[in-house]
């Protein structure tokens, strides 16, 4: 399958938006992705791995009692990580992934169980819950290749909306 990242960073540039990544359990393969595309820079700001759930608190502004009573493998995380990153990398567009890669689980779930996130423009929130099988390798992929994805999605219905809106409804 091929990846959704040319496509997301033609959609970004096509509206002259610019996209933040924010990783955990994929850290850095989202941003690898969109980098291995030439021109991405136009539109692609930059991204933060908090790997440790202390950098989420910290560097993205999850939280702390959310982090704290739930862990950081929780939807209302990923969605704070999008939006936290889209707020200190100054971009248009905010995306997350935050999951559990194995070998084992944590924060009571189980292995496989990923969240990704967009956060954008106009109060765009959406968040997905996967559950993924394989190994950490296979899971990571799959996080990478479904945030791009959802992304892509939104960037579509975004763009509906838009011209719905500019056209005067219907």
């Amino acid at each position: 399958m091929t990846s959704a990242a040319p496509q997301v960073l033609r959609q970004l540039q096509g509206r002259g938006q610019t996209l933040a990544v924010a990783e955990s359990l994929t850290g850095g393969l989202v941003a690898a992705e969109l980098t291995s595309v030439p021109g991405a820079s136009k539109c692609f700001r930059g991204s933060v791995t908090a790997y440790a759930t202390s950098l989420k608190r910290d560097v993205l502004g999850v939280d702390a009692a959310l982090l704290d009573g739930r862990g950081a493998v929780d939807p209302d995380v990923a969605l704070e990580m999008a939006a936290g990153v889209r707020r200190v990398l100054g971009a248009d567009w905010g995306i997350s992934t935050t999951g559990v890669a194995g070998p084992e689980p944590q924060d009571g779930r189980p292995v496989g169980t990923v969240f990704i996130a967009v956060s954008g423009p106009g109060g765009v929130q959406k968040v997905a819950e996967l559950r993924l099988n394989g190994g950490r390798a296979d899971i990571r992929k799959e996080s990478v290749r479904s945030l791009l994805h959802l992304l892509s999605g939104e960037l579509g219905e975004n763009a509906r909306t838009q011209d719905t809106e500019q056209n005067g409804g219907n």
